[in-house]
Parts: structure tokens; sequence; C-alpha cells
């Protein structure tokens, strides 16, 4: 992208990355837009509808006839909207990735990237997303590798993004998931990341996630808590605040059992429902045990 002149999606793009989904939707109107960046712009506004967890209009208005990256982009709705159609999902992608003429296609790298990760398939996700391409790609990579463990890998993605901008917002967040994958001394430099966004940028539960999360690991449970509260004013069904009020709720002492109850209606595969559904059979067990 460097060197050919303003980027017509950077707005668009920019609300993406930071979390206002609906600012994204309702800002998308760009004139004069050349076919490749008409159909990113569609992908964008689509994903902003997944990420609202709009998935039926999704996968109601990309008709067969829609273009690779939004036929992706449908899969992947389908893949969140219905776990009876996990697999079928799954197939899609395996069936659009086989082809040769557009297997490579960036955003369908992308979109395989997303579902495996989901799947918590990280070898096959890298297998789409390793070459990279674009930004988001890069900063999928950094996500993925963090998520097994290796943040020496990761941080050679992020430095490969920081060649191409190191102010790119994508640069900037996956500094700062870095930086609390590394934790220790890091922790303080993600927050003034998240904090920097904050002044920049409209408030999004994205942002405010971030910044509670680095509280938490620095123990300022209070400001966490004040700073999910809000997230939570801004979107009551965002899994991400509703989980990490759980954790935080916890170290403050308070009842966490309403965020987990509405976090298992959301999200039923979320890793916490999981994980707490997991600690509730071994404590059921040792008191069968006991019993």
């Amino acid at each position: 992208m460097a060197g050919s002149g303003p980027d017509p999606l950077f707005g668009l793009r920019n609300n993406f990355y930071i979390g206002a989904y609906q600012a994204a939707i309702n800002n998308s109107d760009v004139p004069n837009l050349s076919q490749d960046d008409a159909v990113e712009r569609d992908a964008l506004v689509y994903r902003s509808y997944i990420a609202l967890s709009s998935y039926q209009l999704v996968i109601n208005e990309i008709d067969a006839s829609a273009a690779t990256p939004l036929q992706a982009v449908k899969l992947l709705a389908l893949y969140l909207a219905c776990p009876d159609k996990k697999e079928a999902a799954i197939a899609g992608l395996h069936e659009l990735l086989g082809d040769p003429a557009i297997g490579s296609n960036p955003i369908l790298r992308l979109i395989a990237g997303i579902v495996f990760t989901h799947e918590q398939d990280y070898n096959e996700a890298l297998k789409h997303t390793n070459a990279g391409g674009t930004m988001e790609l890069h900063a999928l990579n950094v996500q993925i590798l963090i998520k097994m463990h290796r943040s020496d890998y990761a941080e050679k993605q992020l430095r490969i993004m920081q060649q191409v901008d190191e102010d790119h917002t994508l640069t900037q967040l996956a500094s700062a998931w870095l930086n609390l994958a590394v934790g220790g001394s890091k922790i303080q430099e993600a927050y003034l990341i998240y904090q920097d966004f904050s002044e920049k940028y409209q408030m999004t539960s994205l942002i405010l996630n971030g910044k509670a999360v680095c509280c938490m690991h620095m123990g300022n449970f209070d400001e966490a808590e004040t700073l999910l509260l809000e997230a939570l004013n801004k979107d009551a069904k965002d899994p991400e605040t509703l989980a990490n009020l759980v954790v935080c709720s916890l170290h403050l002492g308070k009842p966490s059992a309403r965020y987990l109850n509405q976090l298992k209606l959301l999200n039923p595969e979320h890793t916490l429902v999981k994980r707490a559904a997991s600690a509730e059979e071994s404590f059921d067990r040792a008191v069968q045990t006991v019993a």
C-alpha cells in the first residue's frame, strides 16, 4: 500500500480495528472506490456486523454471486452463528482455499486463520496466515503465536509490522498484546498504548477491556472494574467484557455469578465458561468421593 497515495478505506479500517463497529458501518459510504477496494469495504462492513452478532444479516445478504472474500466472510458468520453448521462452514473454507485461482486471497486466508484459531487448531491457522501480506494477517499471526506461548516468534512478526508502519493501529495493538503476554514491566507499556488510543479515538469496548486487563495485571482491580462497567454500558453483550468482569469481581470479593450466567448464555464456548464448568465437575467429583 505504501507510496500508492492516500488509502480511501483508512477511516473505515481504523474504526474496525479499534472496535468501533457501528461507526465503521455508519461511515462506510466511500465514493469512487476501485472494484478491489469496494470488495474490501464490504468485507469490513460485514465483519463489523459479525462483531455485533448480526450473523443472520450477513448470511442473508451475501449471495452466491458475491466475490470470494465475501463468501469467506459469510462462512465466518455461519461458523459463529450456528454450532451445528460449524463443520459445513469449515468444509466450505477448505474448498475455497483449495482452489488455486482464489486460495491465496488475503481476506480468505485471514478468515481461515480466524476460524481455525477459534477451533484452537493453531498450526492449521498458521498454514494460511503465515505468509502474511497484509497488516491484519501479521496481527493475527501475533495473536496465534501468543496463544501458542511463542512470544519469541510473535515478536518477529511484530518487528515486520513495525518496519512496514510503526504507527499503524494494528502495530500498536499487536505491541500491546505482546507486552501483556510477556508481562512484568511491559504491562505498563501496554497500558500506555491503550491510554493513547482512548485519548485519540472514541472509547470502545475493545479499548476499555485492553486498559482493564492491564489494570488487573498491575493489581488495580478497582480501576479495572470501573473501566469494565463502562464497557458493559457500551455493549452489554460483549463476551470479553463479561469474562473480565467475572475475574475482576472474584478478585474484589464481589458476586460474579450474574456475569458468568450472562456469558454462558451469550457464548457457551468461551474459555472461561469451559474452565468454570470443568472446575464445577472436579468439585462435584471430589464431593462424591467424600460422600
